[in-house]
């Protein structure tokens, strides 16, 4: 695991907090140093916080995001809905808001490592329409074509393959792929169904359909 984050004190606590929890853990103090971390020790999870000195946390994210799909979970002291959602559509998995207790950032951490793979009692293989999702490899195809997609992302898609026909509720969405306790934020439902729209080439809608204040369906055609 990757740490970013600028303050020292913070990152020396998170390193020693997580350590006793059983994680091994990176320390990075800023951004540059920070994206070279992913490229180089190959984290199976980044801690990142967006009050860098050299660049904003954001543009990291974007960086990272442009070419690797390890799970990011943002530190940040800013909790407006606004830069959570900037978060969110940059690619982070998760977003904490500072001051937190270890007990809340190693659950959000659990949830976010526990989507970038899926237990074995899954079925291996899920196909809904044009898209095609191996649940082992965690790939997804559209058309045959490979669909680059986030750990949470390709949760969220498989889940809705798996009920391709059906409506499902946000809450049903966000207890399937974030886990209990985030019943209420909806809004990394709306910023995640955007950003499969996007990649799935469905501006309008047609294939993953929204019904407003109820979720979504992923109609397989």
């Amino acid at each position: 695991m990757l740490v970013v984050d600028d303050d020292a004190s913070l990152r020396k606590a998170l390193q020693i907090g997580l350590t006793a929890r059983g994680y091994e853990v990176l320390l990075a103090r800023t951004g540059e140093e920070g994206i070279a971390q992913v490229a180089l020790g190959a984290p199976d999870l980044v801690v990142l916080d967006l009050g860098l000195t050299d660049m904003d946390g954001l543009d990291v994210c974007r960086r990272v995001r442009s070419w690797s799909s390890v799970p990011i979970v943002v530190l940040s002291a800013a909790g407006s809905e606004s830069r959570k959602v900037a978060a969110l559509d940059e690619g982070a998995d998760d977003y904490v808001t500072k001051p937190f207790s270890m007990a809340e950032l190693e659950a959000r951490l659990r949830t976010a490592l526990r989507h970038a793979g899926l237990p074995s009692a899954e079925p291996t293989e899920v196909g809904a329409g044009r898209i095609s999702l191996d649940l082992v490899h965690l790939t997804a195809r559209l058309d045959g074509r490979p669909l680059e997609l986030t750990p949470h992302e390709f949760s969220f898609l498989s889940y809705l393959a798996r009920n391709a026909g059906k409506v499902c509720t946000h809450q049903m969405i966000l207890l399937a792929v974030w886990g209990p306790g985030y019943g209420e934020e909806t809004r990394y439902v709306r910023v995640y169904a955007h950003r499969l729209r996007r990649k799935l080439g469905d501006a309008d809608g047609r294939m993953l359909r929204n019904h407003p204040g109820i979720g979504y369906e992923l109609v397989a055609e």
